[in-house]
């Protein structure tokens, strides 16, 4: 573990904020639906395991991960509850690990569909994947009928699909996907099933079934981007000022000389960079808060440090070992993600490993 004394900059994740994000989202569930929560990629970049492990304390019992790896380390850390479904399901010579670690596959595809049913013997369980438009992972539904007799020996105790447009309210491809899943799981009626993603259950009591998936808004990124964000920010990082330096006119900061200084200034350096996951398309756009001051990200984003021009915040805060918010007091992960053009996703799972991690509310 990374000490505060040593990291470049502090992540402090808010297991509270995570527990009543998810609480939140499942009030918003029709009676009798329930809500898994998507902790792949390391718990988008926080820590599957205190980020599981929290949301099982709020009382979820189904997780989704992406890869098998992550099933494994996952169902360590959550010993014998709850359920957890692997999204990329069972590639060749792995069903031996999915029933030891008791983890769920997600079928895909005709091949992992008999694949399954031939190792696991009907003794485990699986989910059904069903393409409804995405043409990524899934069935489509044009198999469906040719693979009935090996579905029937595969467990299956979900069926699910998976939104494009979700966190677009009035996209007509919302819709459409509802028709066609509706449509392809006709005669799998009598299993659970499960399409609405953390958008997906904004958008109604038709999309949610019996089982919604909830991921990115767990961790605070706004599931209704044509709204305001109903969700608690779970996430602070704060970079830990370096050197400040008193610069003036024509001097320049960092790579290319991209920033050039206008008048007498401050800049403070603060060990945080691309290598710790923060977007080189920053560079002069980005900004940070110091003493309640927004403060601008001047010059370009390096591999290990960035630089700021401080020269409004208040002076007593203007010092090595102090701090600059990089997300909190005010600053979002959405709002980063607009800056850097990108999307909350990104920004949250670049999140690097040279942080000192901080988790509160547990």
């Amino acid at each position: 573990m990374i000490s505060q004394e040593s990291a470049g900059a502090v992540l402090t994740i808010d297991l509270q904020a995570l527990a009543d994000n998810w609480r939140g989202l499942k009030g918003r569930l029709k009676p009798g639906a329930d809500l898994a929560s998507v902790v792949k990629a390391d718990g988008y970049g926080l820590g599957a395991d205190k980020v599981a492990s929290a949301l099982a304390r709020a009382g979820c019992r189904n997780f989704f991960v992406a890869r098998l790896d992550e099933g494994i380390r996952l169902r360590k850390a959550l010993g014998s509850q709850g359920r957890i479904f692997v999204l990329d399901g069972p590639l060749p010579g792995t069903a031996k690990e999915f029933i030891a670690h008791d983890l769920i596959p997600v079928l895909n595809e005709a091949g992992q569909i008999s694949y399954w049913a031939s190792e696991s013997k009907g003794q485990a369980k699986a989910a059904l994947h069903l393409d409804t438009g995405m043409n990524r992972l899934g069935l489509p539904s044009v198999e469906l009928a040719d693979l009935q007799p090996a579905l029937e020996a595969c467990g299956l105790c979900l069926v699910m699909s998976h939104l494009a447009c979700a966190e677009e309210s009035q996209n007509p491809k919302n819709a459409l996907q509802l028709r066609w899943f509706l449509e392809a799981r006709k005669n799998l009626s009598h299993l659970p099933a499960s399409l609405a993603n953390s958008s997906g259950i904004f958008l109604g009591p038709d999309y949610q079934f019996d089982l919604a998936r909830a991921g990115v808004a767990l961790y605070g990124v706004n599931p209704t981007p044509e709204q305001p964000n109903p969700m608690a920010q779970v996430v602070q990082l704060q970079g830990k000022i370096i050197q400040v330096r008193a610069v003036d006119t024509p001097e320049t900061v960092g790579y290319g000389a991209t920033h050039r200084v206008e008048a007498p200034a401050l800049i403070a350096t603060v060990g945080v960079g691309y290598a710790d996951g923060w977007p080189r398309a920053l560079s002069n756009r980005g900004c940070g808060v110091l003493g309640g001051v927004r403060v601008p990200l001047v010059g370009r984003v390096s591999m290990d440090l960035i630089t700021f021009d401080v020269t409004k915040a208040p002076s007593h805060l203007v010092k090595p070992g102090g701090f600059i918010s990089l997300l909190g007091d005010g600053l979002t992960v959405d709002d980063v993600a607009e800056t850097a053009g990108t999307i909350g996703y990104e920004i949250l799972t670049n999140l690097g490993p040279r942080y000192a991690r901080s988790f509160v509310g547990a």
